[in-house]
């Protein structure tokens, strides 16, 4: 029977677990060794366990890629590693990009928006265009990243990364279009979802979720002011395109009548408190159901 294998080759959100400038209780604790490190967000997934789609190129990735023996060379340059799918412009989605530069061939595949302001850098031209073509697929097209896997990009509310926001009084976290999609992948009747990203549950989005086997969903912040409470930011969850875990609003309330095989949490920030397997987050996060992703964590379904 054909099978999706999936390894969270990242958990966390933009800086990781810990965070290079912060202090806070997480950070600290992974610093002494209490709680387990987490590297930024990215999957890899595969349907025969030969060649992988990579989602989402973290700034991470040289040391993502040799920590997952699955993905290693088998050869002088025979690289397993067959795409790259992005969600989204974000620096913690893309910069990664910039370290599988060495003349290796693989495919790009983002909408066309997102293709564009990766042809917009000069930066990202370290990228041979003649080994890895940059493929705009338009939202709700069928591709194929890697052998025996059908994927779709859909639209998910969201916002534009961080460096594209003009002044703030415009910006607007709830937009849905090409700037922020999640990943539907099949492999023969099995299915899953990728959405690292997104400001709110919608009609459209819940019943794409439903009958799911697997879903990895945006696990930014446990509560919308965690930042703000922490003296770490001035911005809510809501103003950063991410749904909270917690609350009626938030993602775990969200999936309680929505029939999901497996859940999985990604892309959490440092201060989530669910990064600490001793928190009365993280019990209640399991007790509805979700797994909490870490660093290495594989899934098969």
């Amino acid at each position: 029977m054909t099978a999706l294998r999936a390894v969270i080759l990242g958990a966390a959100a933009g800086g990781g677990l810990p965070q290079w400038n912060c202090g806070c209780t997480n950070c600290a604790a992974a610093r002494r060794g209490e709680i387990p490190a987490q590297s930024q967000s990215s999957v890899a997934i595969s349907a025969d366990g030969d060649g992988w789609a990579i989602l989402n190129a973290s700034p991470d990735i040289g040391r993502q890629l040799f920590a997952t023996p699955a993905l290693h060379p088998t050869g002088p340059r025979d690289v397993p590693i067959r795409s790259v799918v992005l969600t989204n412009g974000d620096i913690d989605h893309v910069a990664g990009l910039l370290t599988l530069r060495e003349k290796q061939p693989f495919t790009l595949w983002a909408t066309p928006d997102i293709v564009g302001v990766i042809a917009a850098n000069p930066v990202f031209d370290a990228l041979d265009r003649e080994l890895v073509p940059r493929h705009s697929v338009r939202l709700g097209d069928a591709f194929e990243p890697a052998p025996g896997l059908e994927a779709r990009l859909f639209a998910v509310p969201g916002k534009v990364p961080l460096y594209l926001e003009g002044p703030e009084a415009e910006v607007m976290t709830d937009l849905e279009g090409e700037q922020t999609v999640g990943v539907e992948l099949r492999a023969g009747s099995r299915r899953a979802l990728y959405i690292p990203g997104c400001a709110r549950m919608t009609p459209a989005l819940r019943g794409r979720l439903e009958g799911a086997d697997l879903v990895f969903f945006d696990g930014t912040l446990w509560r919308d002011d965690e930042m703000i409470r922490l003296g770490l930011g001035r911005k809510t969850g809501a103003r950063m395109g991410h749904m909270s875990m917690d609350g009626e609003a938030g993602s775990i309330a969200a999936f309680r009548d929505i029939r999901v095989g497996r859940k999985v949490f990604v892309h959490m920030n440092n201060t989530n408190p669910v990064l600490d397997p001793r928190s009365a987050e993280r019990r209640a996060a399991e007790a509805a159901g979700w797994i909490v992703g870490q660093d290495g964590m594989e899934i098969v379904t």
